[in-house]
């Protein structure tokens, strides 16, 4: 146990969006034998119900998932009691959940603690919007289905991000080179593979076309199968990924060539979402203040309790908002110069890249083409085969 703790990471480890290595405190108590008995207590019990779906949940329910459902309510209720409650508990929230999830998910592969904070989340806002803010009168029906069109967006779109990320199979380099195999009379064949195939006949142009598609190929010292380029192995799910650029534990998945376009979708749906949420709860609120300013300053908005916790929670929704409009400007960025986060991180590590715009993007200089051809690459990339393994039980 002490080995694993001290021993370096792997070269292919790729970073979390939210991991630190700097976090050394041993001192909380780790509640994961009890996580694990509240695990088997649970799958030990007869299913009631045949559906898949529900089958899925019965085996993936954790008991980090309580504290969640339980804390957040009670702790936004508390906020609303008074402003310095507010300021104290929100400034507080975010060192509070890295806490919680070191103190009791260090030693574990995926958790759903993340995923449940931002399904609750979405779901406690989206009730209090239409609990609150709709009877109110200051909202119109178009606006209620703008919003509540942008949260079954939001939810779809998340849904088909955690369908897969594309795994390496081992059979993925045979097809790749029987697919991008010329045929025997196929004039195109240029440089070096042109004079091999004049000099050594049909069987010197097959070996020498293999090496030259598996040159920049590897083999995963974990997995024993060969993977394509920019492909990674995920520790945390412990599978090999095509095109990996990190594991999302906000999505309890990877990201990868199969579901990057569709994570980059849900996030930009939901910030437009959550930023146009956020801009009718405050004219509601505060009528007679200026949207940017309302925000800061609401009188009389701590005189009803019901008024007082929609204000907590758009300040909530702003904090979780600009979190990940800062995931997002990374993730377009990254796109912008085709480097993935994984590319990002080993380039730090092997202090082989530039860092530009004030080190929101590390620059490696090894795919990127210009702008343009970058997102034209990025937009028009096969999606990776899925792999058997996506079922119904990844979706959670």
């Amino acid at each position: 146990m002490k080995w694993e703790k001290l021993k370096p990471p792997e070269p292919d480890d790729p970073m979390c969006c939210c991991e630190c290595d700097i976090y050394q405190s041993g001192c909380c108590c780790d509640c994961e034998d009890l996580d694990e008995a509240f695990n088997r207590w649970l799958k030990d019990k007869p299913p009631k119900c045949q559906s898949p779906v529900f089958g899925a949940l019965i085996d993936n329910l954790e008991i980090s998932m309580i504290p969640v459902l339980v804390l957040l309510p009670l702790l936004l209720q508390v906020a609303a009691l008074h402003y310095l409650l507010g300021v104290i508990i929100l400034t507080a929230l975010p060192g509070l959940v890295l806490w919680y999830y070191y103190a009791t998910h260090r030693k574990k592969r995926r958790t759903l603690f993340f995923l449940t904070l931002a399904l609750y989340s979405l779901a406690y806002m989206y009730y209090l919007f239409i609990t609150e803010i709709l009877p109110r009168g200051d909202v119109n029906q178009l606006q209620v289905c703008t919003v509540t069109a942008g949260m079954i967006f939001t939810v779809v779109s998340l849904i088909h991000t955690k369908r897969g990320p594309g795994f390496v199979t081992t059979t993925l380099p045979e097809a790749h080179s029987e697919s991008q195999e010329p045929k025997k009379d196929s004039p195109q064949l240029n440089g070096f593979i042109q004079s091999e195939v004049s000099s050594s006949g049909l069987v010197g142009e097959s070996q020498t076309v293999k090496k030259a598609l598996t040159a920049k190929w590897s083999r995963c010292p974990v997995c024993k199968i060969t993977r394509p380029p920019r492909a990674g192995h995920c520790r945390t799910c412990g599978s090999c990924i095509q095109r990996l650029d990190h594991h999302c534990i906000w999505i309890n998945s990877c990201v990868g060539q199969a579901n990057h376009r569709s994570f980059l979708l849900t996030l930009s749906v939901f910030m437009l979402t959550s930023l146009y949420g956020i801009s009718l709860v405050l004219c509601s609120l505060c009528p007679r203040q200026y949207l940017m300013t309302s925000l800061f300053y609401c009188p009389g908005v701590y005189s009803q309790s019901s008024t007082a916790l929609c204000f907590t929670c758009a300040w909530y929704s702003s904090i979780i908002t600009g979190g990940l409009l800062y995931l997002l400007v990374v993730q377009v960025l990254n796109i912008s110069f085709n480097v993935t986060e994984r590319e990002t991180q080993l380039a730090l590590r092997n202090k082989t890249g530039q860092s530009r715009l004030c080190g929101l993007v590390i620059d490696t200089g090894e795919y990127s083409r210009g702008f343009y051809q970058n997102w034209v690459e990025f937009l028009t990339m096969a999606d990776a085969s899925v792999s058997p393994r996506s079922s119904v039980t990844d979706l959670v």
